[in-house]
């Protein structure tokens, strides 16, 4: 059940990505759940991996790896640091319970993928953008039942069509062979829209730590609702909590932030995460947004209302008029209080005369 019934809704889902922040400790980890908590997101999110199953032992690192953590180690050595065993998983999720969150984790391979969804019968599953091409995990994402977090970095819009044609296949439960036909075939298929408007959620996201501003890229996401009419939202790897207070602002119904205890700590994602002070800040600027953006109808508020005859104008005498007298553009003008006839009236009243004396301010009628 997810906290905010949450995923999707007219609310702001706010995701704070532990991912591997933890440094490989389980008490570290703790502490960003309890960081997300009190900051008031609504999940806390970790990543599942086998390092084995993840990476050869010749991948390299990532730049920004590199950057943050040297080059003395190879990427799956990195990893294997990295890891969060089952019995830790049990840990997590039982604080996040205890915490009122809901705790998410993105699988990198097939293993973890089941033991997130048959172990701990997760609800959502969040695939990273590493893994937007990889379709057999991606299939196995879509027949699990379970609804799909589906980020979006370096990929174009072929690159997401044709992981949400997977992710169609798969929800649908064809009987089909695998295959790139059935896999636009179900994507095409009324069915296939149904289920993927049921069940996904994109992100836009671009995959550098930290991204530059000018790489943000923010109207992307309207591009990603109107081509896939699916719920958008941001996971951000930029500095600071601008980019998804504005995401908020911009429809976002997902926003997915990474978080650490200090941005100092060794590793490769902490130097683009926000510590806890700000991750509360955005937290809290994310829930005004909400509340800001109301229904879309505009009509005055109870407020404004009340607020009505102090601020606009009524016709008044622009001069002592005699009883009689024709009104005239040299006799009425508009003055405050709005208690009076409306100035959309003022050319009506041209001509006519006067029902009886007006003193100079005074409201005509």
């Amino acid at each position: 059940m997810l906290r905010r019934a949450g995923l999707g809704s007219k609310g702001v889902y706010v995701i704070a990505e532990a991912g591997v922040n933890h440094n490989g400790s389980l008490d570290l980890a703790l502490q960003l759940v309890d960081v997300a908590a009190e900051a008031g997101a609504d999940a806390v999110k970790f990543q599942t991996f086998r390092a084995q199953d993840l990476a050869t032992v010749r991948a390299p690192k990532a730049d920004y790896q590199v950057r943050s953590t040297g080059s003395q180690e190879s990427q799956l050595q990195m990893l294997k640091k990295l890891q969060i065993s089952p019995t830790d998983h049990r840990a997590l999720i039982a604080r996040c319970r205890r915490k009122g969150l809901d705790f998410l984790s993105s699988p990198f391979d097939a293993r973890s993928l089941s033991l997130l969804v048959d172990a701990f019968s997760l609800p959502v599953l969040k695939i990273p953008s590493g893994e937007i091409t990889n379709a057999p995990l991606l299939l196995r994402a879509a027949q699990s039942g379970r609804r799909v977090i589906l980020s979006t970095g370096m990929s174009t819009l072929a690159d997401i069509e044709a992981a949400l044609g997977v992710l169609a296949f798969g929800m649908s439960g064809s009987s089909l062979r695998p295959s790139g036909a059935n896999f636009a075939e179900a994507y095409r298929s009324p069915l296939g829209q149904k289920r993927l408007r049921e069940k996904v959620v994109l992100l836009h996201c671009v995959t550098d730590y930290p991204t530059r501003v000018e790489d943000v890229n923010l109207r992307a996401m309207d591009t990603l609702r109107t081509a896939f009419d699916l719920p958008v939202g941001l996971s951000d790897h930029s500095l600071g909590i601008a980019i998804p207070i504005a995401a908020a602002a911009r429809g976002a119904r997902v926003i997915e932030k990474h978080i650490t205890l200090d941005r100092n700590l060794p590793g490769p994602d902490h130097r683009a995460s926000l510590e806890p002070t700000e991750l509360k800040a955005m937290v809290a600027a994310i829930r005004q947004v909400e509340r800001a953006l109301g229904t879309g109808l505009k009509l005055p508020t109870a407020e404004e209302l009340r607020n009505v005859k102090t601020a606009r104008k009524s016709i008044v005498a622009a001069r002592d008029i005699a009883r009689g007298e024709r009104y005239s553009i040299r006799n009425l003008t508009a003055k405050r209080a709005g208690s009076g006839r409306s100035p959309l009236e003022f050319w009506e009243l041209l001509g006519r005369r006067a029902p009886r004396r007006f003193r100079k301010d005074e409201p005509v009628e």
